[in-house]
């Protein structure tokens, strides 16, 4: 490869990036709509729960981690739980029952009504996070719906939904992470003045 070529598609991917990143001014209210649902739910005793596959897994930890470390602020650590952390469980889950019931069975057992749930997939078609939303709506819990619009109709059946104006999976996981980090801002803010 050329230094000319390498050079351009480094420029085009950081020209994507920036785009998409403005467009997300569509996306505020839905931000601040899911920092303070989740603020209310928190501070009355409720838990967030967190999923997705891939990438969206390790958003899905990144926001947990964020939650009961710290994100900026020294405070108490908040009450969150990663779905995808257990290896033995969801393996479990899919070989007894299969892959698409991987979170759903975890969010049947463990989510109760004042809790949070937040499924996160690119594409908005993925059964395992169209289920675990369908059983948090059933547990009386919130369902969020971190997507693109690919994925408007996940984001129609979800109680809330942050919806990144891109197909691109990279540049979707992109604006997750930074939609997560100003829900967390904003969730950290309000744990530090407690």
């Amino acid at each position: 490869m050329t230094q000319l070529y390498v050079d351009r598609v480094i420029a085009r991917q950081l020209e994507r990036h920036t785009e998409v990143a403005e467009a997300m001014h569509s996306q505020l209210d839905a931000i601040q709509a899911i920092a303070d649902e989740l603020i209310r739910r928190l501070d009355t005793g409720g838990v967030l729960y967190t999923y997705g596959n891939g990438g969206s897994a390790a958003d899905a930890q990144h926001l947990v981690g964020e939650l009961i470390g710290r994100y900026l602020r020294e405070r108490r650590p908040l009450p969150a739980v990663a779905l995808v952390g257990d290896a033995a469980v969801t393996s479990c889950i899919a070989n007894d029952y299969g892959y698409d019931d991987v979170f759903s069975r975890q969010v049947q057992a463990l989510v109760r009504p004042g809790d949070m749930v937040v499924g996160f997939s690119t594409s908005g078609t993925s059964p395992t996070v169209v289920k675990g939303l369908e059983a948090a709506r059933n547990a009386g819990a919130c369902s969020v719906a971190f997507t693109s619009r690919r994925g408007i109709g996940l984001a129609a059946a979800a109680d809330l939904a942050l919806v990144v104006p891109a197909e691109e999976t990279a540049r979707i996981q992109e604006m997750h992470l930074l939609a997560l980090h100003m829900v967390s801002e904003l969730v950290d803010q309000w744990a530090a003045a407690y």
